[in-house]
């Protein structure tokens, strides 16, 4: 143990380890399968970056964001360990070097995308790796019952097969008592073997607010509860609406969901995490991996699809162990709302192999043909061209992926291009750039080859972490570089793509087995209806209601939700109720002086009286008051 305490403090400054952190680095380091349940905040990076420190071997992380990816390689590399990260719009030269660098000692840790394992180079080096253990993060994606699966973690139990004798650790901050034995199974332990931190947030009141006037309702929030807030949202519009409204009343907050460039969503989160900006209103696009301790409030303005996502969301409020809140605003409509996004997720069979057909059309693709062929698919023209709705039209090709018909990447990263338009002669005598410009020039020299010949993808983190600069300022600097025409920039954009993964079926004989359709719309409708039961559901504790749901028994209530804030009211209106009718119980006449007397709340004894005269129980005249 004296090993894994001086990694701690040697690198992270830590003196001791958290909950089951010290219990799963330990069940790792004897080479055990080991699943590790922590909540949001509960510090899982430490679990697997430490064991992995060590001992020998490169450790390979499975992860499903990019973004996160990029983060953790980052940090990592600012405390001087060796890691790198493999992902889609990578140059193939650059792929082949990172992983030949992992076979010789040169990479620690190993980022991956659960879609690179299906790579047939990537398992072809991975066998000749010196592997000490694989970390599957996120690891609820893998069990069919959890809220969040990913048909591509499937492919990991195929390495498993591959590497019979290489550990895995698995860590997820959501699981049920089911998914959390699925996950075991779905990953071939060779036994069972799980610890659990408890997911109780002591600090976190989770409150209820019915009010259908959601806007006027989180102004009033925001107003009374000072500090960093994060109002979560359903569509890319209506975070766009909620930041201008609040900004108009007098409130400092910006926006985030994923249709924003990459500088800018870096720039908004920077400019929050500084807080610069208070309110960060947002998708859930935003908040995986993100590090900010003292969020004070989580305002949710529309229901998450699960409780597993609300918890998630909600839980990135006081991670600093201070007071914070996670407020859900509901109203009957939302569960309307919550109802129809089953049909949205799951349109009828028909209207898929509809868009099978459509998408055929669109790209003159015959029956019997189009097998491996990849398109770029601008959505909205699409859409349009045929009569589809945009949302049925998404996840009717989410089906057909996950059956086997297509692959479909909604958002793929087409990554940053440059090509310079200068001669390399003519750019050493170049005059007049600023610092910021000469830096990103001599990085990219450094690191990229065939620059003034074709375009060449670049990593603009990666230049960030060359020159010493934030990404933003890379992004603008090699903008204004484009506008001196020294370079020609195309930015990193998110595109959709298609790819033809069998010959073109005729439409009648698609099929659709239930794994990829009955059972997963099932599990789906299942996620609603609980998520509608926490919202509706005022006379139990929410945190007790949140821990039963992950098979957590506790025998007390939190005290401080607004079930038990009201429940502690009521009490104290009864006891109120009770002194004054005792006091009036002679059935004499009493002035409201008497009332001071009665050791009970003053507030609480008038707004009780005031109830009880309201409702003819007790009468008042000139301030003496007598039983009805």
């Amino acid at each position: 143990m004296a090993d894994y305490l001086q990694i701690l403090k040697h690198y992270w400054g830590y003196d001791s380890f958290r909950g089951v952190q010290q219990d799963i680095i330990e069940s790792v380091g004897q080479g055990r399968d080991t699943l590790g349940l922590m909540p949001t905040g509960g510090g899982k990076s430490v679990t697997f970056q430490v064991p992995a420190l060590a001992m020998e071997g490169v450790c390979i992380v499975i992860t499903p964001l990019v973004a996160l990816m990029k983060d953790q390689v980052q940090n990592l590399r600012s405390r001087h360990i060796r890691a790198a990260a493999i992902y889609s719009g990578m140059q193939n030269d650059d792929i082949l070097q990172t992983l030949e660098n992992a076979i010789f000692g040169g990479v620690k840790f190993l980022y991956v995308s659960p879609e690179r394992l299906s790579s047939e180079l990537f398992r072809v080096k991975l066998r000749h790796m010196n592997i000490c253990f694989i970390c599957v993060d996120e690891a609820h994606c893998i069990s069919q019952w959890g809220y969040d699966f990913r048909p591509s973690y499937l492919t990991i139990s195929d390495i498993r097969h591959d590497l019979p004798d290489v550990p895995i650790l698995a860590l997820t901050a959501t699981a049920t008592p089911e998914v959390v034995d699925d996950i075991q199974h779905r990953l071939l332990f060779k036994e069972k073997n799980v610890f659990r931190m408890s997911f109780e947030r002591k600090n976190l009141a989770y409150v209820v607010r019915y009010n259908s006037n959601k806007e006027a309702l989180i102004i009033h929030i925001l107003n009374n509860v000072g500090g960093s807030a994060i109002v979560y949202a359903r569509s890319r519009k209506r975070v766009q609406e909620l930041s201008d409204m609040l900004n108009a009343a007098h409130l400092n907050a910006t926006y985030f969901h994923a249709g924003l460039d990459n500088a800018e969503k870096d720039k908004r989160q920077q400019l929050w995490q500084d807080n610069h900006i208070r309110v960060m209103v947002a998708t859930n696009a935003f908040g995986m991996g993100i590090d900010k301790p003292d969020v004070r409030l989580v305002i949710h303005a529309d229901s998450p699809s699960s409780v597993e996502a609300y918890f998630q969301e909600a839980g990135r409020a006081g991670r600093d162990g201070k007071k914070a809140f996670a407020v859900l605003i509901f109203d009957m409509g939302d569960t309307h709302k919550l109802h129809k996004r089953i049909s949205d997720a799951f349109p009828e069979k028909d209207y898929i192999r509809r868009v099978y057909d459509s998408l055929a059309y669109f790209y003159q693709v015959g029956v019997g043909s189009g097998y491996q062929a990849t398109f770029e698919l601008p959505i909205d023209k699409f859409c349009k061209t045929y009569g589809l709705s945009r949302i049925l039209t998404v996840s009717s090709l989410q089906i057909l992926d996950r059956a086997g018909y297509i692959g479909f990447a909604a958002e793929q990263d087409s990554q940053a291009r440059v090509l310079f338009l200068l001669e390399r002669d003519e750019l050493y005598r170049l005059r007049g750039n600023s610092e910021n410009e000469d830096s990103v020039i001599t990085a990219l020299l450094r690191n990229y080859s065939g620059l003034f010949c074709d375009y060449v993808y670049i990593d603009e983190a990666f230049i960030a972490q060359e020159t010493g600069l934030t990404q933003p300022v890379v992004y603008n600097t090699l903008k204004l570089l484009s506008q001196k025409h020294i370079v020609s920039f195309i930015p990193q954009k998110t595109t959709p793509y298609v790819r033809f993964l069998q010959r073109r079926e005729d439409s009648q004989y698609l099929q659709f087995p239930p794994a990829v359709y009955d059972d997963l719309k099932r599990r789906m409708a299942d996620h609603i209806e609980a998520m509608i039961a926490y919202a509706t559901t005022d006379n139990v504790c929410r945190s007790r209601q949140l821990l039963a749901y992950f098979g957590e028994s506790r025998s007390h209530d939190c005290g401080h939700c607004d079930v038990c804030i009201d429940r502690k009211k009521k009490e104290r209106d009864d006891e109120a109720e009770q002194k004054i009718l005792q006091m009036l119980g002679d059935h004499q006449q009493h002035h409201v002086r008497e009332l001071y007397d009665l050791g009970v709340d003053v507030d609480r004894v008038l707004a009780v009286l005031d109830s009880m005269l309201k409702e003819r129980v007790v009468i008042n005249e000139d301030n003496v008051i007598y039983l009805a």
